[in-house]
């Protein structure tokens, strides 16, 4: 990379963050303090052979050690330009640049005139019902002893006592300097939102719970602030103390429910690294795919990760009792990946989802919203929500099965998941749409499949950096993306035949199963052979092992430079209508 291409990167990523900035105070929002770091000092993630490694580095740079990111050998680092210089051209180091993160969604809440507030279940997805929860629910299985980890804006402190109880057994802070400080509150309400949907322990009028895993332990760091921004560095953080926390809160379910456009293969990315890492340490990893859907190739980080559990979102069209009508979202984010993935695991789901909020919360003063009946219950629709459903179904599955590995989890979530098919029996969307189908967490938990997920991938190498895989999907010659590798045949494609269209109105089927049972969890050494329609192939091979400052986007053609990707922050999912 030339020195001027250096200072475009430099001088495009600063007006990246300037115009974030400047929406922050368009919404009404005061942006987040400037560092007492001189005007030409940046964070960054520096790493090296380990933590200690990389904060040497930074040190004999002159730069100044944030915060040690020990999961992936890792510092975060205050530089100025030429400590960034230097690190860039010290050999066994990289250094990322700390991309933002921006918690985002579009609601509906209810508000004079919109719902009868004598009627209000008319408007709820029932969604342990839908998923077969609460079934499990009345049976017992209710997640208890099992934790879950939601990495988000936080939980509303008054909602504590009431939903949750002893059953919280930690809350963190990861914002800025806080590295790990206790805290109480959500002020921006997406995190109490996605954590009521998994854990809540409310019941409706008809004696029901309301979250899936009403049992489950909680455990809840926060890494976005009140106005939904966040960084790289922040969620790191938080998934270093996840994982160096995970026995002793007995953590074996993380959701996060938020993503960013890729800027480099899945392995690259360090938030990606952080999150294989928790895998690897046996935590079922839940992302929701994101709203960008229904074109194809959506999918975001870290959704593209092929080893954990990625989700879309499923509408039952504002009818819970009748599955007739059930759709997917036209939101729900779309593989395939850029290595060939096949993207999402499965869909939950995620329109119209009632559930907790604080009433003085950022989202709801940002939509002017007045809730009822009783100034607690707000709408929001995403796969956001849609990844909080499984979280908690994989809760329920681990207290029926406590041995269960994250791979055996996903296999067994897969092997019995119900695809929407149209009436002919034909699949009314393309596996890059639905996974493998609808969760059920009633089949899921009396599942005997095993071995079916993440097969021919090793999370080991991959982390090691001694192998890379890529997914069975590619483009033909038609423009179709398909499934390939699979005994010869050539699977995934949808009616209407390209690929990943989505369609509306088609049932889910209650019956229906992957030809040979089939699951879309399979991977292969990288041949950097994949075909897609921006014109050019992987062969190209860009690498990231020069220590170059990481704003590169995928989105490049050979020997061009695209700079979307510097403006782009990593969202909890953007927000969409409702569904």
């Amino acid at each position: 990379m030339t020195a001027s291409n250096h200072r475009l990167i430099r001088s495009l990523s600063l007006a990246a963050l300037i115009g974030l900035g400047a929406l922050a105070a368009m919404a009404g929002v005061a942006p987040r303090p400037a560092s007492a770091a001189p005007a030409t000092s940046r964070s960054y993630l520096v790493q090296a052979q380990s933590a200690d490694a990389a904060a040497r580095a930074v040190s004999a740079a002159g730069g100044q050690v944030l915060s040690p990111l020990p999961l992936i050998n890792a510092v975060g680092a205050q530089l100025d330009r030429g400590e960034l210089a230097q690190l860039q051209h010290t050999p066994g180091v990289r250094v990322y640049e700390n991309r933002s993160v921006a918690t985002e969604a579009k609601t509906t809440v209810f508000t004079s005139g919109t719902s009868p507030s004598d009627n209000l279940n008319q408007f709820y997805t029932n969604y342990p019902m839908l998923v077969g929860a609460d079934q499990l629910q009345a049976a017992g299985i209710t997640g208890k002893g099992v934790t879950v980890a939601f990495l988000d804006s936080g939980l509303w402190r008054n909602n504590i006592n009431d939903h949750y109880g002893k059953r919280l057994l930690a809350m963190v802070d990861f914002i800025g300097s806080a590295n790990g400080a206790a805290f109480t509150g959500d002020a921006n309400g997406h995190g109490t939102h996605v954590t009521s949907i998994a854990a809540s322990a409310d019941a409706n009028n008809a004696g029901q719970y309301d979250g899936i895993a009403p049992g489950a332990s909680v455990v809840v760091a926060r890494a976005f602030q009140s106005n939904g921004s966040a960084s790289y560095l922040d969620v790191i953080k938080a998934l270093n103390w996840i994982v160096a926390n995970q026995a002793a809160y007995k953590i074996r379910v993380l959701n996060l429910s938020f993503g960013a456009p890729p800027q480099s293969y899945y392995w690259d990315d360090p938030l990606n690294q952080a999150v294989m890492k928790a895998w690897a340490a046996g935590i079922v990893v839940v992302t929701s795919a994101g709203n960008s859907g229904p074109q194809a190739m959506s999918i975001g980080v870290p959704g593209n990760v092929p080893y954990v559990i990625t989700v879309g979102a499923l509408t039952d069209n504002y009818t819970p009792y009748d599955g007739s009508d059930d759709r997917l979202a036209s939101f729900s984010s779309t593989g395939p990946t850029f290595e060939g993935f096949v993207k999402p695991e499965l869909v939950a789901p995620g329109g119209h989802m009632v559930a907790t909020m604080p009433s003085n919360s950022y989202l709801v003063n940002l939509f002017g919203a007045e809730m009822k009946p009783n100034g607690t219950l707000f709408t929001m629709s995403g796969t956001s929500q849609a990844a909080a459903v499984t979280s908690g179904v994989v809760a329920l599955m681990l207290q029926s099965e406590p041995t269960l590995t994250p791979d055996q989890v996903k296999c067994k979530l897969m092997a019995a998941a119900r695809p929407a098919v149209t009436a002919t029996g034909n699949l009314a969307y393309s596996v890059f749409q639905q996974g493998a189908g609808l969760i059920n967490a009633l089949s899921a938990i009396h599942s005997a499949a095993t071995g079916c997920a993440n097969a021919g991938l090793n999370i080991a190498a991959d982390l090691a950096g001694s192998a890379h895989y890529g997914g069975p999907a590619n483009l033909d010659a038609s423009g179709n993306y398909y499934v390939m590798n699979m005994q010869g045949s050539i699977w995934g494609q949808p009616v209407s035949g390209d690929g990943y269209t989505w369609s509306q109105g088609y049932t889910w089927s209650q019956g229906y199963t992957w030809s040979q049972g089939y699951t879309w969890s399979q991977g292969y050494t990288w041949s950097q052979g994949y075909t897609w329609s921006q014109g050019y192939t992987w062969s190209q091979g860009y690498t990231w092992s020069q220590g170059y400052t990481w704003s590169q986007s995928l989105g490049w053609l050979p020997g061009s430079f695209n700079t979307q990707g510097l403006a782009q922050p990593m969202s909890v999912d953007p927000w969409v209508s409702q569904e």
